[in-house]
Formats: C-alpha cells, sequence, structure tokens
C-alpha cells in the first residue's frame, strides 16, 4: 500500500480536532518515525494532542474522531491536559519535547525546555526499565532475545544519555550512527544489528553502568 501523503493527513487531522474540541486544543504535534523522515508505509502515526484539561467524555469522543481518519488502523500517540502536561515527569518530558515537531502550538507554553539535568533522569528511568525487563526476559521468560519494546526504549535511553553528557541531542537514525561513541555504539550497532545474544548482554551491561553513574 502506498504511504500517506502525512501534510494532507494532518490537515484533516487537525481539522478533526479543532471541530471536536474547538478552543480548547492546545497544542498538536507528531512523534517517532512520521516525524523524523524515517517511516515506511506501515509505520504508527504517532500523533499528540493536549487539550486545555481533559474530561473522561473526551476521551470517547476523540476516539470516534480518530475513527472517520483514513488509515485509523496506524494511528496512536499521546493525549492529555496541559496541566497534567506541565506537571509531568521531567525525565519523560525530555523525550516528548525532543521528539515532537509541533503542528500547531509551541511546546514552549506548555512547559519549559529540558536540560541536562532533565536528559540525566530520562537516561536512569530507561536504564531501571530495561534492565529489569532484560533479566526478567531471560529468567522468568526463559529467552535470550532482547523483546522488541526494549529496542525503542534503549534508543530513547542512548539519546538521552548522550544529551546528558553533551547536551547534544541525536534525532535520527544516521545522527546515531555517526555521534555515539565507546559503549553507546557499542549497544546502538548491537541492536541495529539484531544479534540476539549479543544485544541482551550489550544491554544489560550498558544499563548496569547507566544506572551507576546517573543514579
Amino acid at each position: 500500500m502506498p504511504d500517506l501523503d502525512m501534510d494532507r493527513w494532518l490537515a484533516g487531522y487537525q481539522a478533526m480536532a479543532l471541530d471536536l474540541f474547538g478552543g480548547r486544543v492546545r497544542f498538536i504535534g507528531l512523534q517517532g518515525s512520521r516525524a523524523r523522515g524515517e517511516a515506511g508505509p506501515d509505520s504508527d502515526i504517532d500523533v499528540v494532542l493536549v487539550l486545555d484539561r481533559l474530561e473522561p467524555a473526551d476521551l470517547t469522543a476523540y476516539r470516534r474522531g480518530l475513527d472517520e481518519l483514513p488509515r485509523r488502523e496506524l494511528v496512536c500517540g499521546f493525549f492529555s491536559g496541559a496541566e497534567e502536561l506541565r506537571r509531568w515527569d521531567r525525565g519523560d518530558r525530555f523525550q516528548f519535547w525532543y521528539d515532537t515537531v509541533p503542528v500547531l502550538g509551541r511546546l514552549e507554553d506548555l512547559f519549559p525546555a529540558p536540560g541536562r539535568e532533565d536528559a540525566a533522569r530520562a537516561a536512569l528511568l530507561g536504564a531501571c526499565g530495561l534492565y529489569h525487563l532484560c533479566v526478567h526476559n531471560a529468567v522468568h521468560g526463559k529467552k535470550s532475545t532482547v523483546p522488541p519494546e526494549a529496542v525503542k526504549g534503549a534508543r530513547f535511553a542512548l539519546q538521552a544519555a548522550h544529551f546528558a553528557r553533551t547536551g547534544v541531542y541525536l534525532r535520527r537514525r544516521a545522527e546515531l550512527d555517526a555521534g555515539l561513541t565507546g559503549e553507546d555504539a557499542a549497544l546502538w550497532h548491537a541492536l541495529r544489528e539484531g544479534d540476539p545474544g549479543r544485544c541482551t548482554a550489550q544491554l544489560l551491561r550498558w544499563c548496569g553502568g547507566a544506572i551507576r553513574v546517573f543514579g
């Protein structure tokens, strides 16, 4: 199936959101591979919608609005109220900020730009979660492979760790290929090459080191 015209799709999405919520819409954005220009035809459409506040009835209304859009099966993303996002964990907000391309509104109006301390927290949170996932998967799941969700999480943790050390955010695959060094590069290339045994060992070592550095 041919890929979407994302400009056209986003125009339809924006019209739907404004029709449903009007002046309550504070921000619309795009995340993930579609935002980075790395998407394939079946990649997720990872869209962000922030309202002035989020009420339970808004969930049903939003779901029905999405159901009217083309390629609904690909749509995922983040939906929240502005105040909740303003008070969100600052480590989680690091990736949100740097992975989001604004479509309507400005992130600066929702919360301050994250700094290197926020990136260090993001790296620590990511490393802790991935460490536990690796151990649980190997011991209780009896699997030597890295779960698919760990690959995406490892990318985020690597980006955060690099930013915490350098103040530079490596957004695209090519930037990560060229910019990571040492253990960071070893983990990234193991994940890119998909060697199951190497990935598990490399990820566990990297997470343990990150926890000691950022914890």
